[in-house]
């Protein structure tokens, strides 16, 4: 989702990693998920530059990151280690022709504890998607004026975080999940997307803190946030924490679940009818699928939603593995469903959900069955 839609201005918040695989996405802590069957004509070419789609918006993109700490929260994973410390990424609407140069993807041990998560070591070298770019540029001019504010958080906790200073923190949460007894796992999971809700309504006080003079705004252009305009999403265990978080915060307006198992459930009375999208794999999350807690909690959602899965998509259709991988001739047969398509289809789908819910723009995509996507179902249990 490294693309801001044309006509779109909207900050995009990424707490806790600066780019995991989703352009701004927030880290999450699961199981290392099953090793992908992938297929390569040849060996992938450690010498191809890989590309992010370009923004297709009439803006630029700025990024800024903050290291931020919550002095009145633990750590939940390692008590000893005091305070919650998190790294938020703001992604802003910024003016062409300005900031410096293009912002880095991750750092080489992000990269490589990435893919020692998703067991894709045989895919490229950690330092060819470290080398990576996206199209925002740190110090790019703001265009001003109020702005919705879109957290993402995604499926990254089975990699690190880079601090300032070259700091990188390991997924405590990871190993604590997956060496837990099978019959506690769910519980954990829990923990990890309540805990993740957490550090979302902490970034959001953070931002949207009023300055005064004992008071100096985290981040430069905290004015650009609309308080009364914000939404998240959150794809794998990353959507559990987009519902959870709503059910802790009335200020996020909308949210987002790509793909992911509701182990928190959504509350039993609703999200006070705001609105909210589950995208998943037609094969996984459709109803009658494997996975109960999406037709539960669907049951559970009292306002505007939707319920779309994709033909041919799998687990990681809606991050950029599969626009990466496209691009080194490396295929899941399990998920076949292109890179280009992969990434055409999430961007349609959450940024219209993202124009209607938070800028009031009518999006009939969400209406219906579209014959510009053909993959995607609408179901209507």
């Amino acid at each position: 989702m490294n693309r801001i839609r044309r006509g779109a201005a909207a900050l995009l918040l990424a707490a806790t990693l600066p780019l995991p695989l989703a352009a701004a996405g927030t880290a999450v802590a699961a199981p290392a998920p099953p090793a992908a069957h992938t297929t390569s004509p040849t060996a992938p070419d450690t010498h191809t530059r890989l590309e992010l789609p370009r923004p297709t918006g009439p803006y630029a993109v700025g990024r800024d990151t903050l290291p931020l700490t919550d002095t009145h929260r633990k750590d939940p994973w390692v008590p000893s280690a005091g305070p919650r410390e998190l790294m938020a990424s703001m992604y802003y609407p910024a003016r062409p022709g300005t900031g410096g140069a293009r912002s880095p993807y991750m750092s080489t041990e992000e990269a490589r504890l990435l893919l020692e998560g998703t067991r894709r070591t045989d895919a490229l070298p950690p330092e060819q998607l470290a080398a990576t770019r996206t199209h925002a540029r740190s110090g790019a001019r703001a265009i001003g004026g109020k702005h919705p504010l879109v957290g993402v958080v995604e499926k990254g906790d089975d990699i690190g975080t880079t601090f300032r200073g070259g700091r990188t923190l390991t997924c405590v949460a990871c190993d604590t999940v997956g060496q837990a007894p099978e019959k506690t796992q769910r519980k954990l999971m829990a923990k990890v997307a309540t805990g993740r809700a957490a550090d979302i309504s902490f970034v959001i006080d953070t931002l949207t803190a009023a300055p005064d003079r004992h008071h100096v705004p985290a981040w430069r252009h905290s004015a650009m946030i609309d308080p009364k305009r914000i939404g998240t999403a959150g794809h794998s265990i990353g959507g559990n924490s987009a519902a959870s978080a709503m059910a802790a915060d009335h200020r996020i307006r909308a949210g987002v679940n790509m793909d992911g198992t509701f182990f928190a459930p959504v509350p039993r009375s609703g999200l006070d009818g705001r609105p909210f999208l589950m995208l998943g794999g037609l094969n996984g999350h459709a109803p009658g699928d494997e996975d109960t807690s999406w037709l539960r909690d669907w049951r559970r959602l009292d306002g505007w939603k939707r319920w779309l899965t994709v033909r041919d998509a799998g687990h990681f259709t809606f991050i950029d593995l599969p626009v990466l991988g496209e691009q080194l001739g490396v295929t899941d047969p399990n998920a076949p469903l292109s890179g280009k398509r992969s990434g055409e289809i999430t961007r349609d789908y959450v940024t219209a959900f993202f124009d209607q819910q938070l800028r009031g723009i009518p999006r009939p995509l969400l209406d219906g069955p579209s014959a510009a996507n053909p993959e995607a179902v609408f179901q209507k249990p």
